[in-house]
């Protein structure tokens, strides 16, 4: 449905090591390891705890829970809304998007709540206990996911590039930004976000991979393979991966995608090492 176009990225290389390039109001990143040398990646996995019940007429685009509420933004032109309610149960309260509005990421701000728009060029506040529409707001670009930082006074947004922008909490007015990185190069395709703290959490569409990004530099700390979650004949009848929500006070998060029968409240865990294949020498000295 979306098409994301991956253009080569020079990257420039300063001796300390590599740099992110940033916006005013960004973060300069690339915080080198050991001998300028990148810091490790963390391998992990999902481990699943509970399988609850998902709508699976839900073409998922944002997930957040708020205390013990669930919010859910859903997409399709003229199938959009938003709506919350408790983790596996049917919504306690729906709104519509009315067509063209192409629901996207979501964010809860205290007593309201954002919604993006994929291409509609707006983003809708509303009141987060009723859903009303207080107001709509110029928004530049695609919407892509959307999460709150609120220790540092921003949103983060993605639109479908390797780039998180960081935006006004009251207006979505951006703030700066910065190219997310894995190893020196750019991670495009990121999608739906959650934020924890200075870390977010991204996927990367159209796979279950998920990215776990230090938003002052940009660089990826962690990789979550997340493959598995949905068997192949369900597969079939679904989309892709497409909801991460982390479940406030504890280490848990709730991960579905577009069209899933089930959610799933997993954790993080370190993936088992797989060593590198052993290639053998030869059999008697090169001549």
């Amino acid at each position: 449905m979306r098409v994301a176009l991956v253009a080569p990225v020079v990257v420039l290389v300063l001796a300390a090591g590599a740099v992110a390039s940033c916006e005013a109001g960004g973060s300069r990143g690339g915080a080198p390891g050991v001998n300028g040398r990148s810091a490790a990646v963390e391998r992990l996995r999902v481990e699943v705890v509970e399988t609850l019940p998902h709508d699976p007429g839900a073409f998922t685009q944002g997930l957040e829970m708020a205390g013990g509420t669930l919010y859910e933004s859903t997409g399709v032109t003229g199938r959009s809304a938003i709506a919350w309610g408790p983790p596996g149960a049917p919504p306690t309260r729906r709104a519509k998007l009315p067509a063209p509005l192409f629901g996207e990421g979501i964010a809860v701000v205290g007593p309201t709540l954002w919604q993006l728009t994929w291409r509609d060029g707006v983003a809708i506040e509303r009141d987060a206990r009723t859903l009303a529409e207080l107001r709509r707001v110029p928004y530049d670009g695609e919407g892509w996911g959307l999460c709150h930082q609120p220790r540092r006074g921003r949103m983060v947004t993605s639109d479908g590039s390797a780039r998180l922008v960081f935006r006004d909490p009251g207006t979505l007015g951006r703030k700066g930004s910065v190219v997310v990185t894995l190893d020196g190069r750019p991670v495009e395709r990121l999608n739906e976000l959650e934020c924890v703290g200075d870390l977010v959490y991204a996927n990367v569409w159209p796979t279950d991979r998920i990215v776990r990004i230090d938003s002052a530099s940009g660089r990826v700390t962690g990789e979550i393979a997340a493959a598995g979650l949905i068997g192949a004949a369900e597969r079939r009848r679904t989309d892709v991966l497409n909801g991460i929500a982390a479940v406030p006070g504890t280490d848990q998060f709730l991960l579905t995608g577009k069209w899933w029968p089930r959610m799933f409240r997993v954790r993080f865990v370190p993936a088992p090492h797989t060593p590198a294949p052993h290639t053998p020498g030869p059999s008697r000295p090169a001549p």
